[in-house]
């Protein structure tokens, strides 16, 4: 318990350094993409493979999605952080886990097929979840990344809406 709150002090530490570093940016093309950005409206629910959700890279489509332990999140209104010129653009259209899990900013070190997770510890593991509560509290819960062969689901707009709502 002690060694999970001492990496997710240094964890948000490192955020911070990287927020003041880049968050408070303000370039044409950023404040241009930030205002696209708010002008979407809000994504239908549905689940989504590794091709699909590379579409939501910011760079090809304004949307910026990123998935975390198997849960995909709409995190445009981050673009500062998750945009194609934001520390943490690596993780746009890709599943993060990974990364946050080991605090690796490397895209090298990112996998390109589906990632079970299955050979990180259990503190990485607990980083992960400890992530995905931090995504489901600040950004709009969208979808599951599917694994292969999996088939996606079908929401209901009452789902959509009730998940939507619940968010806020």
């Amino acid at each position: 318990m002690l060694l999970s709150l001492g990496l997710l002090a240094l964890a948000l530490l490192a955020a911070y350094r990287l927020y003041l570093r880049w968050g408070t940016r303000s370039g044409t093309g950023g404040a241009a993409r930030r205002g696209e950005a708010a002008a979407l409206p809000r994504m239908k629910r549905r689940d989504f493979s590794l091709e699909q959700l590379r579409e939501f890279d910011g760079a090809r489509n304004p949307r910026i999605l990123l998935a975390v332990n198997g849960k995909v999140f709409d995190v445009t209104e981050g673009s500062n952080f998750y945009g194609p010129e934001g520390p943490y653009g690596i993780f746009a259209g890709r599943d993060a886990s990974r990364g946050l899990a080991t605090f690796c900013l490397d895209k090298d070190k990112l996998r390109d097929e589906y990632d079970d997770l299955s050979d990180l510890s259990a503190v990485q593991m607990e980083s992960v979840r400890e992530w995905e509560m931090q995504f489901k509290e600040k950004y709009d819960y969208v979808g599951r990344l599917l694994k292969p062969g999996e088939e996606p689901s079908e929401y209901t707009d009452e789902e959509d809406t009730k998940d939507h709502t619940k968010q806020e």
